[in-house]
């Protein structure tokens, strides 16, 4: 997913997506220790996911960036 994509979400979605991202980590690299893995690219576009996330949400944190809520998105 692309950054500014994920600048649309909100806090919210930005953490469903992110368990949602985690779990599909999870079953991948369970495909992987099984040896049945087709696309091994697909970890690290998905760890890359994660951490960009993790990047937005750390900078709202610190106040570097504000992230709108749901009641705000609606307003719009």
């Amino acid at each position: 997913m692309k950054k500014a994509a994920l600048k649309d979400l909100t806090k919210e979605e930005l953490l469903q997506q992110k368990e949602e991202l985690e779990e599909e980590l999870f079953n991948l690299n369970m495909q992987r220790s099984a040896k049945e893995l087709d696309n091994p690219l697909k970890l690290r576009v998905i760890r890359r996911d994660i951490a960009r996330i993790n990047t937005l949400l750390r900078e709202e944190e610190l106040g570097k960036r504000r992230l709108a809520t749901s009641e705000e998105r609606k307003i719009k």
